[in-house]
């Protein structure tokens, strides 16, 4: 039987907001131990080669596949059978999330204008870690509606699809057509499977291998693939309740706990570690991370908040009733939080420049935690507990 949507979508609460506090957890850890003695420990294991490529590599183009699909599954399952099934529903999140991906733009290359190095940043203030941020939301228990973590929710999603779309069309190099090719035809495999209605995940997961290889060898970021894959799930049969539950809520099911539980908690561990030692006040405001951090902290608040307003008072979306719009704006702070997606852009954006990385990684840490803080603080103060 199919499960009920609502059910999910509670499950998923549950799941991200588990996973957003272990997150934090490991986050942390990776800060100590790269400001530990074994902080040389720490950086070398990263570059340890196995089966010809690095720990690091695996880490952020391997076991982030799985994570790009699994934002593949949700994002498919939202808009065609979820909370953004609707133009209704899309409207509101959908201007959010647009305000919460240009202000912290602009406020980015503002900062760092005049600099074509540094301005291949732009994009890592504009994404919005949903774990992290509901993780958070977790923390303040009964005096968060359910209604502003299903928005938080939905404009985190339409977030991460920018974030796909950014990193496909401009953290793309050189394209090996040969390769290229070679996904076509693989992704064209797998949806002539969906059009036939193969429903076992099987032969998906083998297609979605060899696409994985594929996009990995033309130029494209591997980490694509997931997504790529994640579309041609079928997610047919969802209005018979005689059926049996469609594969991809049984793929999504499945993978969600290894993704939330090991995945990520791997990721951020390994990315978060930021050696301070040396670091200077003005290294610290330097154009990259204080851009970053100013994105995070100031940009997704003006672009959430500001767009949603607007948007609204145009006749153009409409707030909840059981929302408030100072609600609002403590969860467009929460939402600078950027932790995951932010680091894995900044380390595509400045690749083959490690000191731009690691200032990209302070930008993103200082602006999530200052978001994160000023968030819970203003929804403390206009929310009542429940």
């Amino acid at each position: 039987m199919l499960r009920d949507p609502l059910s999910m979508f509670r499950d998923f609460l549950k799941h991200e907001s588990a996973a957003g506090l272990i997150l934090m957890g490991v986050a942390a850890a990776g800060l100590l131990v790269a400001n530990s003695p074994l902080a040389s420990h720490y950086f070398e294991l990263q570059k340890v080669s196995v089966a010809g490529l690095s720990v690091r590599y695996w880490i952020n183009d391997a076991l982030m596949a799985l994570f790009f699909l699994l934002v593949g599954l949700e994002i498919k399952r939202e808009v065609l059978d979820g909370q953004l099934a609707s133009w209704k529903d899309r409207a509101l999140p959908g201007v959010a999330a647009l305000g919460g991906m240009v202000a912290p733009a602009l406020i980015y290359v503002w900062l760092n204008q005049g600099d074509p190095v540094a301005l291949r940043g732009w994009a890592v203030p504009m994404a919005t870690d949903i774990a992290f941020a509901l993780g958070v939301l977790a923390l303040l228990g009964s005096r968060v509606p359910l209604a502003l973590k299903v928005l938080l929710t939905a404009i985190a999603i339409i977030d991460d699809l920018g974030a796909v779309l950014v990193i496909a069309l401009f953290y793309t190099e050189q394209l090996a057509l040969p390769a290229l090719a070679a996904a076509a035809a693989a992704l064209s495999g797998l949806v002539v499977m969906n059009r036939m209605g193969v429903r076992s995940l099987w032969p998906y997961l083998a297609g979605g291998v060899l696409l994985w290889f594929c996009v990995l060898q033309s130029g494209v970021h591997a980490t694509l693939a997931g997504v790529a894959l994640a579309l041609t799930i079928p997610l047919r049969g969802s209005c018979d309740p005689q059926e049996a539950e469609a594969p991809l809520h049984r793929l999504e099911h499945g993978l969600h706990p290894w993704v939330a539980f090991l995945v990520l908690p791997v990721f951020g561990f390994a990315n978060a570690g930021v050696s301070w030692s040396g670091v200077s006040l003005a290294e610290l405001v330097g154009p990259v991370p204080l851009g970053i951090a100013a994105g995070l902290l100031l940009g997704k608040p003006l672009g959430i908040f500001g767009f949603s307003w607007l948007a609204a008072r145009l006749g153009l979306v409409q707030l909840p009733p059981e929302l408030r719009w100072t609600q609002v704006l403590g969860l467009s702070c929460i939402c600078g939080i950027g932790f995951t997606m932010s680091l894995f852009i900044g380390a595509l954006g400045f690749a083959g420049t490690p000191v731009l990385v690691e200032q990209a990684k302070m930008g993103v840490l200082l602006g999530s935690a200052l978001s994160g803080v000023t968030g819970v603080v203003l929804l403390m103060a206009f929310s009542q507990r429940r």
